[in-house]
């Protein structure tokens, strides 16, 4: 579930490789995803242990310093479009691999933090994305629990998708009845009902009690109108 949480925040293209650095419970969750969904992935970690772990699961993987910049270049890792640093239990390693990759100038660079402290020094030295995997996967559970939202993605730009059940004002009434994007500032973008395929929404579409809605928009919005129950 973690690597298939945080690949879905990445927008890579199917032919794109991509280099993980840290092959630990986050990286190594990650790295499988992208393989997964299609990715050429080479693996890097400083320790001899992840790296036989995940010797015959990914497309390569070697042991390697990945603060060392001659190293890296050796690789080949400066040809890589996308780079995802995996490290969080040294910070000192997290950001002098960071700095390894600005060098190298990788075009796109994920980093994993911790604290908020580490995402913004990350930012600042070159990282492009910065993702808190404690953080964001609590919140995502809490949304879960609470029963407001069967399903929940927030990106690290303010916006969400998420699956609710609709709620009893939009009950027995076509969207441009209920006003859903004037009154919350969320996009219904579909909706699934019990044994039906699921449908693209429009201002025509119906929706009943029980079905599930597929809305967008930014966070505050879409959990506002998932918690809007009259």
């Amino acid at each position: 579930m973690l690597g298939k949480l945080f690949t879905e925040q990445f927008s890579f293209s199917a032919s794109d490789s991509v280099v993980v650095i840290g092959l630990g419970r986050f990286g190594g969750a990650v790295a499988q995803s992208l393989v997964s969904l299609g990715h050429d992935v080479m693996g890097i970690d400083s320790d001899a242990e992840p790296v036989q772990l995940w010797a015959d699961r990914l497309t390569h993987v070697v042991q390697a310093d990945a603060t060392n910049v001659m190293v890296m270049r050796q690789l080949g890792v400066a040809d890589f479009k996308h780079a995802i640093i995996g490290i969080g239990d040294n910070l000192a390693a997290s950001l002098m691999t960071l700095m390894t990759l600005a060098e190298l100038e990788i075009p796109d660079i994920w980093i994993k933090a911790l604290t908020e402290d580490h995402g913004r020094i990350a930012q600042r030295i070159g990282a492009h994305h910065v993702v808190y995997p404690e953080a964001d996967m609590g919140e995502r559970v809490a949304h879960l629990v609470s029963g407001r939202m069967v399903d929940y993605i927030e990106f690290d730009d303010g916006f969400a998708i998420a699956k609710i059940h609709a709620p009893a004002t939009t009950h027995g009434k076509r969207l441009s009845e209920s006003m859903v994007r004037e009154r919350f500032g969320v996009t219904v973008v579909g909706v699934k009902r019990a044994q039906e395929d699921f449908q693209h929404a429009t201002p025509q579409t119906s929706v009943r009690a029980g079905d599930l809605l597929i809305v967008s928009g930014p966070t505050r919005d879409v959990e506002r109108f998932a918690g809007h129950t009259k």
